[in-house]
């Protein structure tokens, strides 16, 4: 069934009368050390059973707080200071915990944002979701195993009968989101706050998880309150849109009535700023290129005779790259990456993209020397990075630096913002210390982050924030090649513009290489010079980002583009 049809019959399951969640005049509060912080201001909200309402702004918006409010799970310091939120007529803007506790994952189930903060490391995963179906009644001791493999599978997780015994480091970062969705899901709840729930997914897995949460809309009544930065996915999902912005609601509505012609300023800016396979081909200016002609020739022939670049024109090649791991238990060794080549060429951007596991992120490590290859060879600039001198590799360090996907794990939570985005100025002694001063708060502005964040820690920063912390970070000593691994996955389209805009002014200015990471094609469409996709650790196709996305060869290339949220409507201006 198509999605007009999903709506259909929700509207026809609908009772007008009756929300199954009602939030008026909500208000929330933070204590802080400079005082109190009011994060949420007179929100109005409904929610009818069947009915999927996202809720879309940028980081510090108020989106997610909303919906920890709802659920009583606000922060340290945090409180409802007015308002009414009522769950099928009964108000629980006050409940004690003990009744919220009966209340979440029964009737109201949560899929975080963040994978590794919400899963236990030294629990499997198997664990995890029978003790969500155990702590409810919903499984016994004798069946919670079968129980479990069927909410690992209805996630999209393959394999889920081996899956349910390993632990969350070895999952990627969308396994491990799966893993949170199938606990959000396990208790079939009658509504669901899906907090950015695939942001970390490829678009297939993307399409399987959203298809799922359909699924238990049309069968279920299952209500959806989903926040999301990404307008394509909430006007293909969603009902309603309500869009919000500092703590407030400025606009809600019909979902494609509102991305579609948005009546709001600030609606207007969000959907300008989303990126999309239309609008990137609007904007071909946004990444100029000396010789477009070159950019055309396919990757994947760059090693014959004919078009095989010397090592002044690429700054990184990469041949016959491969990764095995064994698994424990198992005769098969585990091939991560298969005999994977291709090159960087000097002043652009290459990015790879692929399903969980297929192999970009691995790749992406063996190239920043954090893991070693088992075969292939790694050039930089003509050198091979396996022969560097501890020194050569210091310097090596310092030219090609990482943006990592996740910014919760990959920020010390221990320091403050103006230590993490000095460390790497402190660590390699660059200028005096008022320099570095200097410019920390430089690289604070270019990523669009107020001076005061300067004494804050990560744990007072959205996901967005924390994210661009981490690209500011990276952007501090000035490298040649950036390894960029979901850089703006966690951001919203305002911000996620800002830094894309930000990268592409750094490079024409300074020459920079990045190697791009992303499961979000209309932002690869809008940065790269050129596409590889990679597919079960091999790479199935290399060419022109133009080629890739108007004449796809693959058919699992053309099965990726087809599976882009919200790619038929017309929310692009």
């Amino acid at each position: 069934m198509n999605d007009e049809g999903v709506m259909e019959r929700n509207k026809e399951n609908r009772m007008p009368s009756a929300p199954l969640l009602s939030v008026e005049g909500l208000a929330v509060d933070f204590a802080t050390m400079d005082g109190v912080v009011h994060a949420v201001e007179g929100v109005d909200l409904e929610i009818a059973p069947g009915e999927t309402v996202a809720i879309v702004g940028e980081s510090g918006s108020g989106k997610s707080t909303t919906a920890m409010a709802i659920i009583g799970l606000l922060a340290g310091g945090g409180r409802v200071a007015a308002g009414s939120i009522r769950l099928d007529g009964r108000e629980i803007a006050h409940a004690s915990e003990n009744e919220l506790r009966t209340i979440r994952g029964r009737d109201i189930g949560m899929v975080p944002q963040d994978p590794m903060s919400n899963l236990n490391p030294v629990a499997k995963i198997g664990t995890q979701v029978a003790e969500t179906l155990l702590a409810h009644g919903l499984a016994t001791r004798q069946n919670v195993q079968e129980k479990v493999v069927e909410a690992l599978s209805a996630a999209g997780l393959p394999d889920p009968e081996r899956r349910a015994k390993q632990y969350p480091h070895e999952f990627s970062g969308g396994m491990r989101q799966r893993a949170l969705i199938a606990i959000g899901l396990a208790c079939k709840p009658r509504l669901l706050i899906a907090d950015e729930p695939t942001s970390a997914l490829d678009v297939t897995v993307q399409q399987t998880i959203l298809d799922q949460i359909g699924a238990m809309t049309r069968e279920l009544g299952t209500a959806v309150l989903l926040i999301t930065h990404d307008l394509g996915l909430a006007a293909e999902r969603a009902e309603r849109v309500v869009v919000m912005h500092r703590g407030r609601v400025v606009e809600q509505g019909p979902a494609r009535q509102i991305l579609e012609a948005p009546q709001h300023p600030y609606t207007q800016s969000l959907v300008k700023a989303a990126p999309s396979v239309a609008a990137a081909r609007l904007r071909p200016e946004a990444f100029e290129v000396a010789d477009r002609s070159e950019i055309d020739r396919s990757l994947s022939e760059e090693r014959s005779d004919e078009t095989k670049r010397g090592p002044a024109d690429n700054i990184v090649e990469i041949e016959n790259l491969t990764k095995v791991y064994p698994v424990r238990g198992q005769k098969d060794d585990f091939v991560a990456v298969n005999d994977v080549s291709l090159a960087i060429p000097r002043g652009e951007t290459v990015a790879i993209v692929g399903e969980s596991g297929s192999g970009k992120t691995t790749t992406a490590r063996m190239l920043l020397k954090i893991i070693e290859p088992t075969s292939g060879l790694i050039r930089f600039e003509g050198k091979d990075v396996s022969s560097l001198s501890r020194a050569e590799t210091k310097d090596f360090r310092q030219r090609v630096q990482p943006i990592f996907q996740d910014p919760y794990s990959s920020l010390n939570p221990m320091f403050t913002i103006e230590r993490l985005i000095s460390e790497p100025l402190d660590f390699y002694r660059r200028g005096s210390g008022a320099d570095r001063r200097k410019r920390v708060r430089q690289l604070l502005d270019d990523v669009a982050l107020p001076q005061s964040m300067l004494t804050r820690y990560p744990s007072e920063l959205s996901g967005g924030q924390r994210q661009r912390v981490a690209v500011a970070r990276a952007l501090a000593l000035s490298p040649d090649l950036i390894v960029c691994d979901e850089p703006v996955s966690a951001l919203d389209v305002l911000v996620q513009d800002q830094i894309l805009t930000l990268l592409g002014d750094l490079q024409r200015e300074y020459g920079l290489s990045y190697l791009f990471i992303s499961h979000d094609l209309a932002v690869v469409r809008l940065i790269s010079d050129y596409v590889c996709v990679m597919k079960d650790g091999v790479l199935v196709e290399a060419a022109s980002s133009e080629e890739i996305f108007t004449n796809p060869r693959d058919p699992y290339t053309r099965r990726l583009l087809a599976s882009i949220p919200g790619n038929e409507l017309n929310i692009a201006s």
